[in-house]
């Protein structure tokens, strides 16, 4: 089990605050894995860990993803995370995380990833390889 932690509340279901779900583990590992500058979609994850679907994804970041890296688990369509876009844009700013500008018409003008330069297949250019987080190769 990797060290993870919970939100900034702890755990919320009842668990003590370091005893996390297998699923959730799993899902904050790979969360672990993408590199700076990179993102996976919640599906994606879902997808690479063939369990679970993008809601079970977004629930468990919600939950537990707090000292994970969250703003590199992100939705389909590129948008940033309703109510932290700004927390996150510093995070892709500081990591280089390509980007789209936002059009006029955007509310706040608050750029999109660019999924199809940034989205990270789990395997090139991450941590250690094309191994993942349960050992397996990953293609």
């Amino acid at each position: 089990m990797s060290e993870h932690r919970t939100g900034d509340d702890g755990a919320r279901d009842g668990r003590a605050p370091d005893e996390l779900p297998e699923y959730a583990e799993r899902v904050l590992d790979v969360a672990d894995l993408i590199p700076p500058g990179r993102v996976m979609t919640y599906g994606d994850i879902a997808e690479w860990l063939g369990e679970g679907g993008p809601r079970q994804v977004g629930r468990v970041m919600a939950l537990y993803g707090g000292a994970a890296p969250w703003w590199r688990v992100v939705r389909s369509d590129g948008a940033l995370l309703p109510g932290h876009e700004l927390r996150a844009l510093g995070h892709y700013r500081e990591e280089g995380t390509p980007l789209r500008e936002a059009s006029r018409s955007a509310e706040g003008h608050i750029p999109r990833l660019d999924m199809k330069r940034a989205r990270w297949d789990g395997v090139t250019g991450g941590h250690g390889g094309a191994e993942g987080v349960d050992g397996e190769t990953h293609t």
